[in-house]
Parts: C-alpha cells; structure tokens; sequence
C-alpha cells in the first residue's frame, strides 16, 4: 500500500511566525507517528523560514518511521546537512531561494552531470535518493541514468486539473508512472494532493510507493485535528487498496 508521509514544514512556519518553540515541531513528528503517519518529511531552505537545520538534527533520532529529507541540492550547507544526519530518503528539489513552495522538476537530461554525482554521494552513504520530476517519461528516463532510486512526481498539476477532469488530469501521470516502473525506479508524489484529490490518483495509479503531503493535511488539521486528520488521509489511501 502507498505510505503517507507527513509533511511537517507548515508547524515550523506557525512555530517561527510568533518565535519560541510553540508549535514544537518534534512533537509534532512524534505525535503523527502515533496516529499513523508511517514517515516524516521536511524541507529546510536556506533561509530557514519554516524548518531550521537545527529541526532536523533535533527530529532525525526521534522519528521511528521513515525520514524524508527535501531540499535544493545545489546549496552546499544542504548537502552537507543530509550526509550529518543520514536520513531513510533525501529528495532532489530544484527550487529556487526566493521560491515559497516548490514550482518545477528537475530537467533530468540538462543537469545529468550535477545529479550524478549527488546520487553517488548520497548512494554512497546509504542514503535512498529520489529526484523531484515532472510528469514527463523522458525525465524519468534521465533520473534513472543519473542513478536516482526513486522519482517524485510533481502533482501540482495534477491537483489543478482534477476539479475539471480527472481523467486528463492523470493522463500525464499514468504515462510518466508507468515509464518509471519500466525503469525499475520506485514511485513518489506529492504538492498539493489532499482529501479531494488522493484516492484518485493512488487508485490509478496504484504502484505509487509513498505520498508526502504537508500543507493541505496541516491545514485540515486546524478543523479535524491532527490524528483525525491523518486518519482521514490514510483512509483515501486506502479506498482503491
């Protein structure tokens, strides 16, 4: 079955919205493990307006599940970041620094050299490596060469098109995802999937080994709360399983 991962970078950002450490995003990691997260996600950017690298040395001995490391490779503090701390996955993401979320997947082709060697130095390490992509087979193809484990869909996508259509909205996805399992590379996903959104696409897709959901999941949590929260999202998961 596709694994949930938690996206913990929206407590960070109320955290660092008033200073202090309430919100406690360590026991936030420690308290959606409890209700049925099965990893833990987050993505320090440089400037550290939501998850600080201080976060991550904190949560890294803490999580029992799976940890999953995003961020921009191309910011050496990151890199060495990742090699410290060792987490279960590190994701590729080739956002920019004035970026506020994630926007775009890496051109797999173009920058076949810089990846390379990054999945060496992580691989090396022990480290499973995934590369942020969008759905398109021809970057699933480059992620593979450059020597990726896994690839990340892009769903934003995705996640626009589905109140339209669902069926053209997958359609790209369906194509890339079955590319990626021709390859012998695992399958991720995630940027804005939610309650409305993920059944269908886990359901279609079924192959999909984990989805790392943040900001729609924290923000359903402010109605639910975070353990009926979490519940909700694996019951989607579950529908088509």
């Amino acid at each position: 079955m596709t694994k949930l991962s938690v996206n913990i970078n929206k407590i960070a950002t109320l955290r660092n919205a008033r200073g202090g450490n309430v919100p406690d995003v360590a026991r936030a990691a420690l308290a959606a493990e409890r209700f049925g997260a099965q990893g833990i996600t987050v993505h320090p950017r440089p400037d550290e307006r939501h998850i600080r690298y201080a976060d991550v040395r904190e949560i890294r001995p803490l999580v029992k599940t799976e940890f999953n490391i995003e961020g921009n490779p191309t910011v050496s503090s990151f890199v060495d970041l990742v090699l410290e701390v060792v987490p279960d996955q590190v994701t590729l993401v080739p956002d920019g620094h004035s970026a506020i979320t994630s926007n775009a997947g890496w051109d797999t082709v173009a920058n076949r050299e810089l990846l390379t060697g990054l999945c060496k130095r992580f691989k090396d390490k022990g480290i499973r490596t995934s590369i942020f992509i969008d759905p398109d087979p021809a970057m699933a193809e480059g992620a593979a060469r450059c020597g990726a484990d896994r690839v990340e869909l892009y769903t934003q996508s995705y996640a626009e098109q589905y109140p339209r259509s669902p069926e053209e909205a997958i359609a790209p996805f369906v194509e890339t995802a079955k590319a990626v399992r021709a390859l012998g590379l695992g399958l991720n996903a995630g940027h804005d999937l939610s309650l409305e959104n993920l059944a269908y696409f886990v359901g279609t897709i079924p192959w999909t080994d984990e989805v790392s959901i943040g900001h729609a999941l924290i923000s359903d949590a402010l109605y639910l709360g975070l353990e009926k929260t979490i519940q909700a999202y694996l019951g989607e998961i579950r529908k088509n399983s």
